[in-house]
Parts: structure tokens; sequence; C-alpha cells
């Protein structure tokens, strides 16, 4: 399956998660690709929508290679096996971290601004994002959520690989997708427009949801 755009894969997505219509539900859209698919399946679950900051520590030599990811709160999460094999030192993890949690932090500052956070205490939580890969961003943002006290975590995304379930055993309730190929390379290749989402783009979906 390829989707259109982020847009067109949230509502697809959104078709998944219909008998969830009617519980007590937050949708946390991962910024900034996930934030379309999440604004589309908040829409459709008449729901609302807020965001999960979390940041990917890309491979040096390969950034699109998570070997983990922190999140608001800080959460951190390692991918040991990924960064054993990407030869990766201490050092150079030490400083991936220190850029990335200086950009999450301005994200939050950027997407909330004097705007609380929506209240996930004691509710379903729908973590949504574009896809999933290796998980490290996905499961640093489970944990964050958890944090926060939801009763229940569903991860919800268009695209990833076959068996991805077992890497949530313990951070989700529930791993929902709407895709799961055969032959998984990149997220990307099951979109036809995979442009990067803008931080614009990210604070239109969420006053959208706002004032909806």
């Amino acid at each position: 399956m390829v989707f259109a755009d982020r847009r067109q894969a949230g509502r697809r997505l959104a078709v998944c998660l219909e008998d969830l219509r009617g519980e007590d539900l937050v949708v946390l859209g991962l910024p900034r690709g996930g934030v379309p698919v999440a604004a589309e399946v908040a829409a459709r679950l008449d729901a609302p929508l807020d965001v999960v900051v979390v940041r990917k520590l890309g491979v040096p030599q390969q950034p699109e290679l998570a070997m983990g990811a922190i999140g608001e709160g800080g959460v951190r999460v390692l991918s040991p096996e990924i960064i054993r094999e990407a030869g990766a030192s201490q050092a150079a993890l030490d400083r991936v971290e220190r850029e990335e949690r200086a950009e999450l932090e301005r994200r939050v500052r950027r997407y909330r601004g004097d705007r609380p956070p929506v209240d996930v205490a004691g509710r379903t939580a729908v973590v949504v994002d574009d896809g999933i890969a290796t998980g490290a961003t996905a499961q640093a943002a489970c944990r964050i959520v958890r944090a926060q006290g939801a009763a229940r975590i569903v991860l919800a995304v268009p695209v990833a690989p076959r068996g991805i379930a077992a890497a949530f055993r313990g951070l989700a309730e529930e791993v929902v997708v709407a895709d799961t190929p055969t032959w998984f390379a990149a997220i990307g290749q099951f979109y036809a427009d995979f442009t990067q989402t803008t931080d614009a783009e990210v604070l239109d979906c969420l006053e959208r949801a706002t004032s909806a």
C-alpha cells in the first residue's frame, strides 16, 4: 500500500481505530511527521489532539538509523544492538544526545508555548506517527505517555515492518498498523509525498484541532 501523503494515511489509519470511538481518548502525534497523521485520526474519532515530543538519536554516519531516542521528562531509550553494529562510541552518543536535547527543548517551547499539555491521566492515549522503522522513537513516546498517567496506550501507525508489535510489549496495550508490507526498507517508500513536515504545519494542525 502506498499513501498519497500523511493526511491520507491518517484517514486510512482512522478507519482501523473506529472501535475506539466513544472512549475517553487523547490523540498524540509525534512531531513532526506524525502530527498530520494524528490530526486526521483525532478529527475522525472526535478526540482532542496534542503532541508528544521525542527526538531520534541517529547514528552519526547514518542519521536516519536510530540508535535510540529521547523525550520530554528526561525519557531516554537506547538500542544497544544498533549502537554496537554501528560502532558508535560513547563520545559520539553523548554528542548526538546533546544536540538532540537542545532541539527537543526548542520544539517543546515552539509547539506548546503557553498552552498546557492535554491531560492524559486515566485516559486512553492513542500515540500516532507516520510509520515505524526501528521503533526507538515510538518506544520513547510510549514511556512518556505512561509516565503522564495514561490508563491505556494504543500505538497507531500507517505502516511498519511485520512483527513490530513484539517491540512494544509492556509499553503499549495495543499496536495498530494499517499496512505491514512483506518488504520494508524505509517509511518513505510507502508515501508518494513524504516531504518533511514543517513547524508551521504542526502548529496549524494543533490550532485547527483546538478551534474545531
